[in-house]
């Protein structure tokens, strides 16, 4: 076996098994809480409570976040693969996509494990870091979509869009699970780009802006559907090659 193809095989196999972790934690993902019930609009108090209340399955569900992230950006690294041979500058951007849109997560969903339970934790114990931390809390609210956790979250996101609006249109040349997978990442990639112009000329209230960015994940499910026929294809065929 040559080393391009025990390369490709691997590649292959890895993503497939993203898919396969991404669909399983996102399923676990519905019986987690990422917020205060309503989180828009609690109030500080209402939040320092929930979450001194609930810290351990705040963190649990941020930790099982952090793995459906790792995961799509798996899958979507491997889809970089895929058009690497017929688009190897669009593939090279892709992927660098992937990885900036990666750290952009990793930085406030690791806030979100680390930084948020210990502000919530000074505030409530009136520590002497309790002024900060009351400071500190509502700019890294997970439910604003203009504090500084969301904009990050959102940073991600538009980076995620850029990918796939990049390996679309190479997609749709390939088998059927390829097709589906570049149809679903050109939707996405154009009604992410959509919603951020409608906020942006006011046509969309802030607290409906994450009912709209969470409906973006329906395109991105079914990328993830077409993604396990499209590795599992890919690797079984690098299998017969070598």
């Amino acid at each position: 076996m040559s080393l391009w193809n025990t390369l490709d095989q691997q590649i292959h196999r890895a993503a497939f098994w993203a898919t396969v972790i991404a669909l399983a934690t996102g399923v676990i993902q519905f019986f987690l809480p990422l917020d205060v019930p309503g989180g828009f609009e609690a109030t500080t108090p209402e939040r320092v409570a929930w979450l001194t209340a609930n810290s351990g399955l705040f963190i649990l569900g941020w930790v099982n976040q952090i793995a459906v992230m790792i995961a799509l950006s798996g899958i979507f690294a491997g889809i970089a693969w895929q058009i690497a041979g017929t688009h190897p500058l669009r593939a090279i951007l892709a992927a660098t996509l992937v990885a900036l849109a990666s750290m952009a997560f990793f930085i406030n969903k690791f806030m979100a494990v680390w930084t948020i339970p210990r502000l919530a934790d000074a505030i409530a114990t009136k520590s002497p870091a309790s002024e900060m931390a009351e400071i500190l809390l509502p700019i890294l609210n997970v439910s604003f979509p203009f504090s500084l956790y969301t904009s990050l979250d959102y940073l991600g996101f538009w980076l995620y869009s850029l990918f796939a609006l990049l390996v679309a249109r190479p997609l749709l040349s390939g088998a059927t699970a390829a097709k589906v997978a570049g149809a679903m990442l050109g939707a996405f990639g154009l009604l992410f780009h959509g919603l951020v112009i409608s906020i942006a000329f006011g046509a969309i209230a802030n607290a409906e802006i994450e009912a709209y960015v969470a409906g973006l994940f329906i395109p991105l499910f079914a990328v993830m559907i077409a993604a396990l026929f499209l590795f599992r294809r890919a690797s079984t065929s690098s299998d017969q090659v070598a």
